[in-house]
């Protein structure tokens, strides 16, 4: 098993569960789709969000897509760092993949393009 590490963030505009949750799945479905990742490919998601993000966990979101039950998935609050993004999601996916870091699709969406525009694909 080749481990890689595939990053993503997005940021969503209201803090109620609907859009934490839509959010969380569009950038799940984004980067399985960027990276042509399948399911059994996932050994973990972590996600974090920002303080300010109270209303639901991201990945009871992406639970809720078709396959995603069985991935382990954690959530975490990011630290409340002055000056940093608001309202945002990050997750860290790691994956079973065979594929050199250059050809890995990191993906950062909406204000999360901020955080990386170096890697802000998607």
């Amino acid at each position: 098993m080749a481990l890689t590490g595939i990053r993503g963030a997005t940021t969503v505009d209201v803090n109620n569960k609907e859009n934490i949750w839509s959010a969380a799945q569009l950038l799940m479905t984004k980067l399985m789709s960027a990276n042509r990742l399948k399911c059994e490919q996932i050994g973990a998601a972590i996600f974090s969000s920002t303080e300010d993000l109270t209303a639901a966990f991201p990945s009871t979101g992406v639970r809720q897509l078709p396959s995603f039950s069985m991935i382990p998935m954690f959530d975490t609050r990011e630290p409340a760092i002055e000056g940093s993004l608001p309202m945002c999601i990050r997750v860290l996916l790691l994956t079973d993949v065979e594929r050199e870091v250059p050809d890995i699709c990191h993906v950062y969406l909406k204000g999360a393009r901020a955080l990386r525009p170096d890697l802000a694909k998607g």
